[in-house]
């Protein structure tokens, strides 16, 4: 019985997406997902999920910052990315990413199950316009690469600093100490290479679906 993972913060496009794997695989164990933090704990929950269908706009996950930090935490599960960016360079972004495939919102069921038995069978699936887009460059897949790097607790911490929280916000929603979350992002830092907290939200930034991002709080460096 095969185990599909969906992450989506939009109800009725979860259901749309429940509906079109049920009637693929009618003895698919289906678990559910409604931002990043959810997503991770049901990948770990779900160690040998054989697919993750994974919104990219949904809270938490940053551009394509969770798609990277996930597929090093579990480099087993394949991901297919359902997004309503449906431009080619966001969908060749993602396969550069690790996805292995890229199905957008818009799709017809008959172009679901293909993305998805396609995936399940070991391929890749994307739409055909994605091969003529060009790939990230180098600077984009080594901040990549240096988020990878990243334990789970400090990739929360990096996550919520790009929400715009402040350490004492960030030690709150961890149920830890200031002191830890300073501890977190001391690691973030080095990790990132960056030497502030502004700095290590412009360098995430380049993982953003539009390039760079910057919240509107949180900037203080507070040390």
């Amino acid at each position: 019985m095969p185990t599909i993972l969906i992450a989506d913060d939009h109800p009725l496009f979860r259901e749309a997406l429940r509906g079109a794997v049920a009637a693929l695989l009618p003895d698919a164990e289906i678990v559910e997902a409604e931002n990043a933090d959810d997503l991770f704990a049901a990948a770990d929950a779900h160690p040998h999920a054989d697919l993750l269908l994974m919104d990219l706009g949904m809270p938490g996950a940053h551009g394509f910052s969770a798609l990277v930090h996930l597929r090093a935490a579990q480099p087993q599960l394949p991901v297919v990315v359902v997004s309503a960016r449906e431009d080619p360079p966001t969908m060749r972004r993602a396969l550069d990413h690790g996805a292995a495939g890229f199905i957008p919102k818009s799709a017809d069921t008959a172009s679901i199950h293909a993305g998805i038995r396609a995936v399940l069978d070991g391929d890749t699936w994307a739409p055909p316009q994605t091969a003529g887009a060009a790939g990230i460059g180098p600077e984009e897949a080594e901040i990549a690469q240096r988020i990878r790097e990243l334990s789970p607790q400090q990739y929360r911490v990096l996550s919520m600093l790009g929400a715009g929280l402040l350490n004492k916000q960030i030690a709150y929603a961890m149920d830890v100490s200031e002191a830890t979350v300073k501890a977190h992002m001391t690691a973030v830092l080095r990790k990132l290479g960056a030497s502030n907290r502004t700095q290590a939200v412009l360098l995430a930034g380049r993982l953003s679906l539009d390039g760079i991002s910057i919240p509107e709080g949180g900037h203080e460096d507070e040390g």
